[in-house]
């Protein structure tokens, strides 16, 4: 893998996974235009340290509003770590039950089935950045005009969690873009939904690391990693999650701007374009 290819995958990763227009898509258009292969224990590797970079981008980002909101004071910081809480049980409960009816539905055998299956279906992919380009837009033009109230209960929160667990099977559908956008739907204001979609992102994000890095284990052990091999791996990887981190940063700058000035409609014009982009170049 050359320096020019982790700067390409990087960028794309930093950028698309906190932008609302799903990183999963691009990062697959991206690998199928540089030929590499997606599965390959390289690249697992990689997208393990990408991840980390751009969960870091976050931490680094919002750390100064999340310590004036959710540590603000004892009482602040009980109830909005319980919002969190009820969230990713709702995520974790509907991700489950989905990952129980999908191989219902396709008439598979749940124990052999990889949720990993559906992501090389480019008509999937382009569905669901459609579906998240339509929410996106629906609630951006909706609420473009609204202040929106700057706190929520639990009924929200819990609701929030049950949208982002709708995203995870499906590359395409944007995490951040669905949550934000339910947010919005439900009349919070949005710099505090974007606040709240990103601290879920954080506390979801080291099992998606952990299941990615699991998976590169596995591979390796199957192909007689040593030492040296793991240290060859190892640098492109480090690499990549440093230049994930400032992508990742500049991409929040950006959606904090647009969500703030009522421009969050724009990148659901965008993920509807991206999904027959996906269309034409996967299919």
């Amino acid at each position: 893998m050359t320096f020019l290819q982790i700067l390409i995958l990087a960028l794309v990763q930093g950028f698309c996974e906190l932008l609302p227009v799903s990183s999963s898509a691009h990062v697959i258009v991206a690998e199928k235009l540089m030929g590499l292969q997606p599965t390959a224990p390289a690249m697992t590797l990689l997208l393990v340290a990408l991840h980390t970079g751009t969960m870091f981008a976050v931490i680094a980002y919002f750390w100064r509003e999340w310590r004036s909101t959710y540590f603000s004071s004892l009482q602040a910081f009980r109830r909005n770590t319980a919002q969190i809480i009820l969230a990713t049980v709702a995520t974790g409960i509907v991700a489950l039950a989905l990952l129980e009816l999908i191989p219902r539905l396709l008439g598979v055998d749940r124990a052999s089935f990889e949720i990993e299956q559906l992501f090389g279906d480019p008509r999937l992919i382009a569905c669901a950045l459609a579906a998240a380009g339509l929410l996106i837009l629906t609630s951006g033009l909706r609420t473009r005009s609204r202040s929106g109230r700057p706190d929520f209960g639990a009924k929200a929160a819990i609701s929030i969690g049950a949208v982002q667990g709708l995203c995870l099977p499906f590359r395409g559908f944007s995490r951040s873009g669905a949550t934000i956008s339910a947010g919005l739907f439900l009349g919070i204001a949005r710099q505090k939904a974007e606040q709240f979609s990103f601290a879920l992102a954080v506390v979801l994000t080291p099992a998606v690391i952990a299941k990615e890095l699991k998976r590169f284990l596995t591979a390796g052990a199957h192909a007689g990693y040593d030492s040296s091999t793991l240290l060859q791996l190892a640098w492109p990887s480090a690499v990549g999650m440093a230049l994930s981190f400032v992508a990742g940063l500049l991409a929040l700058r950006w959606l904090s701007s647009w969500l703030e000035r009522g421009r969050w409609h724009y990148f659901g014009f965008y993920c509807l374009a991206a999904s027959v982009a996906v269309l034409t170049v996967l299919h």
